[in-house]
């Protein structure tokens, strides 16, 4: 009788667990197949956006030939200036040594490679950046991509706040000598948006990670005063 009992007992503890080893298994499928099923939502939704990304892009007159700047001197030394046009920096930069730059281009001894890069539209309400940097294409396209950049940062708006209107750049290439309708179509149709978002994502690529980087022959030039320039030229050119 107690013989039996225990085979009974010994029976239904091999059967508690066989059903637990059952559900362990059912469990470690269930979780594997979530997995599976977030990784193949992660690739579909990786497989959307780029997508929607475009591949594509049209450099404006006076691009370089990456089309990752528009290019300004044909001196022997090579300047890369990476800014934002909502960039406070980069507002200071110019103020202090713009001037720099452009003698460097007329004196002959540099060619001025300008990337006007999208990083600061978290800080518009309209990503402001994006817009005004796709202006300056329309504005290389007519011809007058310096003077537009110039009165850029010197109407530049606050961070955080929606900057300028289409209607307002419009009125500073039109007050730049571009012409009104051509250039406005250009800004309103977002012609250069693609072009930016090239420049934008070719300025990562090199490692540039904030506004201004300027970099001479290749190397960044951490001295951006006048003097600081025109020395890591004048190094450059040796």
């Amino acid at each position: 009788m107690s013989s039996r009992k225990g085979q009974k007992n010994a029976a239904r503890v091999v059967r508690q667990q066989i059903a637990r080893e059952k559900r362990r298994t059912r469990t470690i499928i269930t979780s594997i197949a979530a997995v599976v099923v977030l990784v193949i939502a992660g690739l579909i939704g990786w497989g959307v956006y780029s997508s929607q990304k475009s591949t594509t892009y049209t450099a404006p007159t006076g691009a370089n030939h990456t089309g990752t700047g528009i290019q300004l001197g044909q001196g022997p030394v090579t300047i890369d200036l990476y800014e934002d046009y909502l960039c406070p920096v980069c507002k200071q930069f110019q103020d202090t040594s713009g001037s720099t730059i452009n003698q460097l281009i007329s004196e002959g001894k540099v060619q001025v490679i300008f990337h006007p890069v999208a990083f600061l539209n978290r800080f518009s309400t309209t990503e402001y950046s994006t817009r005004a940097s796709a202006a300056s294409g329309c504005a290389a396209q007519g011809g007058k991509f310096k003077e537009f950049t110039d009165q850029l940062f010197a109407k530049q708006p606050p961070e955080n706040s929606a900057g300028l209107s289409d209607d307002e750049l419009i009125d500073i290439g039109a007050g730049v000598g571009l012409n009104r309708d051509d250039f406005g179509s250009c800004v309103k149709d977002g012609t250069y948006k693609s072009w930016t978002e090239h420049v934008t994502d070719e300025a990562s690529k090199a490692g540039v990670t904030g506004t201004p980087t300027i970099k001479v022959n290749g190397t960044n030039v951490q001295d951006r005063t006048p003097e600081g320039i025109r020395a890591a030229v004048e190094a450059a050119g040796k």
